[in-house]
């Protein structure tokens, strides 16, 4: 089959490699589309890649072509999301359900072989049916929409209350999403980008935010009537946006840090006294995993696609590259602020 292979720094490769075999339990998946995440990026043009040569890939959607041994629920022809995460079941973090924190995990498209490839071999368990009424290309964001997700179920999040959303990327516009499908009473997007906060409004957004302006915040607290917002979930990993929520937090707020940073972070006495005068809890949240696994997140994510509910933006898509030019598309990530937005690789051109 033909793959993209990592074989150093700023060199990746279409060439042939050995198709997979599923073997007991597994699913053998022709993949269609593959989103490259972030963290896909350090590991081609910077020094992240943990073995070379690699595959990388995680974010994807395809059809399962054929099933190992054992295999009880999929058959042939179903259309499915990948789920990467292959926890090791045996450990505390594993028997407890917390899978995100497994310290002996596997990873499809890092620590295995991926899906930037005609064909990738994955567990029964990680590979999660859709309807046909749901789009490959919405298969391929469904590890971004659970990440979203999970971060509200790191919260105790009720419906009837105010949800702030710092960064109106991918991850943002699912979080405002699942909080407007569990009852928000206000979701509020923040972001620099005029453009981000038309689309949030498209998905659904009570308003947007263009924390550029000198006055946002007195605009942000004037819509919960000065008493900030019951959940703030940052999702840019950004400084100024982490400091951010500790600033929008109501008191007794929960805030949530989605986003994963990229910079060291210090707060002044004052910044950080907020979470002391408010009480505000404060959380993370990491990947996207509950027991059963893979878990609710991604029931839902495959439920709320199908009913529509969760809304799909063909402005999420930056461009589309073909499996063979998957070398162009990683050089546009050279030049920052080129690539707005998810980039799909098909891996059937």
């Amino acid at each position: 089959m033909k793959a993209g292979v990592v074989h150093a720094r700023e060199d990746i490769r279409y060439e042939e490699i050995k198709k997979p075999e599923p073997g007991k339990g597994q699913v053998l998946i022709k993949v269609k589309y593959t989103g490259i995440c972030g963290s896909d990026v350090p590991r081609v043009n910077g020094d992240a890649c943990h073995f070379f040569p690699n595959v990388l890939g995680h974010e994807f959607s395809g059809t399962v072509a054929e099933i190992g041994e054992g295999v009880t629920v999929l058959k042939t022809g179903d259309r499915v999301a990948g789920v990467p995460l292959v926890p090791c079941m045996e450990c505390e973090d594993c028997r407890r359900g917390d899978y995100s924190l497994c310290k002996h995990y596997s990873f499809i498209g890092s620590r295995e072989f991926g899906s930037f490839a005609e064909y990738v071999v994955v567990p029964e368990k990680n590979a999660v049916p859709f309807e046909d009424s749901v789009s490959f290309e919405q298969g391929a964001f469904f590890e971004p929409a659970t990440v979203a997700l999970h971060g509200l179920k790191r919260v105790p999040y009720e419906g009837g209350k105010t949800v702030a959303v710092l960064g109106g990327g991918t991850i943002g516009m699912f979080v405002m999403q699942w909080a407007k499908i569990f009852g928000a009473a206000k979701t509020v997007v923040f972001d620099i980008a005029d453009e981000r906060l038309a689309l949030g409004k498209r998905l659904g957004a009570t308003a947007g935010i263009n924390t550029k302006e000198a006055d946002f915040m007195e605009k942000a607290l004037a819509l919960t009537k000065g008493r900030g917002f019951d959940y703030v979930f940052e999702t840019a990993g950004n400084t100024v946006t982490m400091k951010m929520a500790f600033e929008l937090a109501a008191n007794k707020a929960h805030v949530c840090f989605v986003g994963t940073p990229t910079k060291e972070l210090s707060f002044t006495v004052r910044e950080w006294e907020n979470m002391n005068r408010k009480e505000f809890t404060l959380t993370g949240s990491w990947m996207s995993y509950s027991a059963p696994f893979p878990g609710k997140e991604w029931e839902l994510a495959a439920h709320y696609f199908k009913t529509g509910e969760l809304k799909f933006d063909e402005s999420f898509i930056f461009r589309k590259f073909p499996l063979s030019r998957i070398g162009e598309a990683f050089e546009l990530y050279k030049t920052p602020g080129t690539v707005k937005g998810k980039i799909l690789i098909d891996s059937e051109c």
